[in-house]
């Protein structure tokens, strides 16, 4: 029976959708079956990161209407067979989706797969009313901006009003050099205005523009900064002890390893 994990951000632009995709396709190389569901109403981006856009012929919407069944509407990826992925509709709005039959659907999926994790759009608005409202759990991503925090926070004082109390925080695109000069927020000082136990961090890394332009994500380059810290994000999710990041001699991993 699957756990609804429901990736949320109060601000746009974090790095949301990439952090799910990375994740997905780690929890998948793992060899567990995972259905990502792209549920950003009207902007999916979920599909380009994971290269299979032109593959899309159902959404979620279709199957909540009954216009084809849940296996017609779910892509396979074509690497790993135990991932799979359930688009959102571009023609329509969050508030034009039954809400309850989203929920009714999920649930329906839940027997058939390990994970369900589900890409909410940026901000409170229906779309994260309809896809938090499925899941059992949540994943805040952050960046280490003043703005992104705030927002962050606001999301999980939303999350906490919705009876989710199972959240976690991932900090994207850390820059060490930065947090060093006082040019960026530190880690601490982000957990503690957040509040939600820290379950990732990962450092800025131009990698991942180049594999979300070719639809790979980036965890399938694990000796990437970037695509070791997604990797054990997966790991954790699992109930893995695994550091927040990896151990290196020098550089961001271990700079990091200090400061917790």
């Amino acid at each position: 029976m699957a756990e609804v994990i429901v990736t949320v951000s109060g601000k746009g632009g974090v790095g949301k959708t990439t952090a799910t995709a990375n994740i997905g396709m780690a929890l998948a190389s793992m060899g567990l079956k995972i259905l990502l569901i792209d549920g950003d109403v009207g902007l999916r981006n979920l599909d380009i990161s994971l290269g299979i856009q032109d593959r899309i012929v159902y959404h979620f919407n279709d199957v909540i209407n009954g216009m084809c069944s849940a296996d017609s509407a779910i892509v396979k990826d074509e690497k790993y067979i135990g991932l799979c992925y359930l688009a959102a509709p571009q023609n329509i709005t969050g508030a034009e989706v039954n809400k309850e039959g989203f929920k009714e659907m999920v649930d329906k999926l839940r027997p058939r797969f390990d994970y369900i994790i589900i890409d909410c759009a940026a901000g409170i608005d229906d779309s994260f009313s309809m896809c938090a409202g499925a899941a059992d759990k949540a994943l805040i991503i952050t960046t280490p901006e003043l703005i992104s925090i705030r927002d962050a926070d606001r999301v999980a004082e939303r999350l906490e009003s919705m009876g989710i109390t199972t959240v976690y925080l991932i900090i994207n695109r850390i820059n060490i050099d930065m947090i060093k000069k006082g040019d960026m927020i530190d880690i601490d000082t982000i957990i503690g205005t957040v509040a939600v136990p820290l379950i990732g961090a990962v450092p800025e890394d131009v990698g991942i523009i180049i594999s979300n332009n070719k639809g790979r994500p980036l965890v399938l380059r694990p000796r990437t900064r970037a695509g070791t810290a997604f990797l054990n994000i997966a790991k954790r999710l699992t109930g893995e002890k695994v550091p927040i990041m990896a151990d290196e001699k020098k550089g961001f991993f271990s700079f990091f390893a200090r400061k917790r």
